[in-house]
């Protein structure tokens, strides 16, 4: 099962980046390119505990639709989401934050099992995982540029 692991250094509260990390609308913008869209269970503001979320996105040329729960919620602190249905076999995603001086240190743990057996660990070893590992820096990239200007993070938190 692949495991990517990011830390990502955020200039801004723990509270902030926490509401961020779960905001669907940011998510929303940090995935413009997958044409991705929240169509079922919570679809705008904040995720919580116990609430899922159903994705439907363009991956590889192909519509698929995901959905995850909010499995585990310790403000700010931590929440996991998993999946529930999808085109993986499973996946449980980690948010860890941590506050650093005045900054946020946000980590993600991204465990996932690939579908098809071999030849799901063959696309992980030649394009799966840099693919995911990408896309979930591309998040922490979006998360990270709204979280330190506050005039951004009140157009999604507000």
């Amino acid at each position: 099962m692949p495991r990517i692991v990011l830390k990502t250094l955020i200039n801004a509260p723990s509270g902030v980046v926490f509401d961020l990390s779960r905001s669907i609308d940011l998510h929303k913008i940090s995935t413009s390119h997958t044409g991705e869209e929240a169509i079922a269970g919570t679809t705008s503001g904040l995720i919580g505990m116990g609430e899922s979320v159903t994705w439907r996105a363009k991956h590889f040329g192909i519509w698929q639709e995901l959905t995850s729960e909010i499995t585990a919620f310790d403000p700010p602190r931590y929440f996991v989401d998993e999946m529930r249905k999808g085109a993986f076999r499973g996946f449980r995603h980690e948010h860890i934050f941590t506050e650093e001086n005045d900054a946020t240190l946000m980590t993600d743990i991204f465990d996932y099992q690939s579908p098809y057996g071999i030849f799901g660990r063959i696309a992980d070893a030649l394009f799966l995982e840099k693919y995911m590992r990408n896309l979930l820096a591309e998040r922490n990239r979006i998360i990270k540029e709204f979280a330190e200007d506050e005039t951004k993070y009140r157009t999604v938190l507000m």
